[in-house]
């Protein structure tokens, strides 16, 4: 498993690749292919054909790690390369991390992590009066507004 920080940036190949290729024609490919450095320390990512196989190339301070997996049954998800610019397409780190663990992310949902109203709520003697505070981005919630 790969520990993964959410800043890394991770680039997947949109043409499958020859897996008899090492580190240096991976390079190279980066290189020529893509038009990127490979010694960002970005990740490059590169599947055969039959989906079965990932390799990940990066760049680390003093040398290249190559990363290779092979599923023993079924394939690795399809990536949509239609927003795709070039030899490749960018996905986030969260994204490789669920596709090398075999999440389905067609039907994997991500939950919001925002309350979109807060309601604070007090009795008096003329009845109960709440207080609504929008948060940044809500449209239509008035920020501070005062019901009765």
């Amino acid at each position: 498993m790969l520990a993964l920080s959410s800043l890394a940036r991770v680039f997947v190949a949109r043409e499958v690749v020859d897996f008899r290729r090492g580190i240096d024609s991976l390079h190279s490919l980066v290189r020529d292919g893509f038009g990127d450095d490979p010694l960002s320390g970005h990740l490059f990512v590169f599947f055969n054909r039959f989906r079965d196989r990932v390799k990940i190339i990066v760049w680390d301070r003093n040398g290249f790690w190559l990363h290779s997996k092979r599923l023993e049954r079924g394939t690795f998800e399809s990536i949509d390369l239609t927003h795709a610019s070039g030899g490749r397409v960018e996905i986030d780190a969260l994204r490789l991390q669920l596709l090398l663990e075999g999440i389905e992310l067609r039907s994997a949902r991500s939950k919001k992590h925002f309350v979109r109203e807060i309601r604070l709520g007090a009795r008096d003697g003329d009845g109960r009066r709440t207080l609504a505070v929008a948060v940044a981005g809500d449209r239509g919630a008035q920020g501070g507004a005062a019901r009765a």
